[in-house]
């Protein structure tokens, strides 16, 4: 990468969410300074400073992205995500490199009908959010990875809540440990764009 990591300065969108948190911390341990965004104010903790914010308004973007050479975004909702990302790349245009993490196959997913979008509109959203990056004008890498552990877990409780739990044969997963993805993102961060990099799936495929 250009110049020393020391003096890297990198923002950390979603920076404490399942993903954002150790991708900060290892970044952080990889000796850049570190800021987080965060809809609330926070003290800088462990090396990590926090700069209060909400994509969804404006509010505080301009601020946070200040002086950032390295824009990590990990921030990710099923409502407005392309909007979000718009006003992250338009206050960060000073930033030399944006790295954004996006769903293996969510190009794929059907967003037809209102159905599709309540069931999976945070993947359908995904490519929307990829196609505001590379149109950006910043430099930019994206990570394609599939869906976390903690997801699939936090999917099975809900179902077992049910009288009948659905079951659409066919459907296959294939999940990757979070911390995973997050030392791929951090080192991506700390190099080049990349432009559109390789997928990130976990070792094991599991059907329904």
């Amino acid at each position: 990468m250009k110049g020393d990591v020391a003096t890297t300065s990198i923002l950390v969108t979603g920076g404490t969410g399942t993903l954002g948190r150790p991708v900060a911390q290892r970044l952080r341990g990889a000796g850049a300074g570190v800021t987080v965004l965060s809809r609330h104010r926070r003290e800088t903790a462990d090396g990590i400073r926090y700069s209060a914010g909400d994509l969804s308004t404006g509010e505080g973007i301009e601020a946070a992205v200040r002086g950032a050479e390295v824009v990590v975004h990990c921030a990710g909702s099923s409502k407005g995500d392309e909007q979000k990302t718009r006003t992250l790349v338009s206050a960060a245009k000073d930033a030399r490199h944006i790295v954004v993490i996006s769903v293996v196959g969510a190009n794929r997913i059907p967003q037809a009908s209102a159905i599709d979008r309540a069931l999976s509109g945070y993947f359908g959203m995904k490519p929307a959010t990829e196609r505001v990056v590379e149109r950006s004008g910043i430099g930019w890498t994206t990570l394609r990875a599939t869906q976390f552990h903690d997801l699939i877990l936090m999917v099975a409780r809900a179902l077992a809540r049910l009288p009948v739990i659905p079951a659409p044969t066919g459907s296959r997963f294939q999940p990757v440990d979070a911390t995973e993805v997050a030392e791929r993102m951090a080192g991506l961060a700390l190099g080049e764009p990349s432009g559109l990099v390789p997928d990130l799936a976990g070792p094991k495929i599991y059907t329904v």
